[in-house]
């Protein structure tokens, strides 16, 4: 299948932006918490549909967590205890860029954690998100799909460009060779925490923005009833004249440069 153009794309997301919007507004009007963790390969492309998600909602409603490497003493803490910081309050929508499926995956391959501390994961992680829907918080988790030769195109890509270099690190580099056994921790994962009140959905990210299209749709689909009327907004006239800008004082605008 043909990558989608970018005309096409920005004409199927503008009716999906504008959904959110109403899902945000809901949110907002009903006090629900709702969470979203994207999590993939290397180069799926989390944090780009991370940024359509949330590039037109209200940045004080909407929060993307990317959390870094623990600290000394969060490598001290129950596992799940950094996260807990991190999740929604009333109105609000979080959205994970990798979460404590970290451990399922990164630190399990690289092993960066016991064999003990796994399975350890995998038995608590079930448990852990059945409390957070208990709870009330709507919580979905996605894995973006990608395969090795789109994954290589893009390291390529990253690699080349300036803007883009920092998205390399050496653990990307490394899981260059290793796709195969992120591919088996991605399935043991899959097989300890795929449950009814929290299941895994997979989406292809073979083409970006097709990608970003089918889970922003599939998401919205699980999203329960969200529409609400549409609020009328009239501004009221100004009682005088558009007034300009004046400068009192010792600071003055930076000269132009274009």
């Amino acid at each position: 299948m043909d990558k989608m153009k970018k005309k096409e794309y920005e004409k199927l997301l503008e009716p999906l932006q504008l959904e959110l919007n109403n899902v945000a507004r809901w949110l907002s009007k009903t006090g629900k918490r709702m969470m979203v963790l994207l999590e993939g390969r290397d180069t799926a492309g989390k944090g780009g549909v991370i940024n359509t998600i949330s590039e037109r909602l209200n940045p004080r409603q909407v929060h993307t967590v990317a959390l870094p490497k623990p600290t000394e003493r969060e490598a001290t803490q129950w596992y799940f205890q950094r996260y807990v910081a991190h999740l929604p309050a009333a109105g609000e929508l979080v959205l994970f860029d990798r979460s404590w499926y970290n451990r399922a995956g990164v630190e399990k391959v690289m092993g960066y954690c016991s064999d003990a501390e796994y399975h350890e994961f995998l038995a608590q992680a079930p448990l852990f998100e059945k409390l957070l829907v208990d709870d009330g918080i709507l919580l979905f988790k996605y894995w973006l799909a990608v395969d090795q030769k789109y994954q290589e195109e893009r390291f390529a890509e990253r690699a080349q460009d300036p803007l883009k270099r920092w998205k390399l690190s050496p653990v990307d580099l490394e899981s260059r060779n290793l796709y195969e056994d992120y591919g088996r921790a991605r399935d043991a994962m899959f097989h300890a925490t795929h449950t009814p009140h929290a299941p895994w959905y997979m989406v292809e990210f073979n083409d970006q923005r097709r990608g970003r299209l089918n889970l922003i749709r599939h998401l919205l689909d699980l999203v329960p009833d969200y529409k609400l009327p549409d609020e009328a907004l009239e501004l009221p006239s100004l009682t005088g004249k558009p007034s300009k800008e004046r400068y009192d004082g010792p600071v003055k605008p930076v000269t132009d440069h274009y």
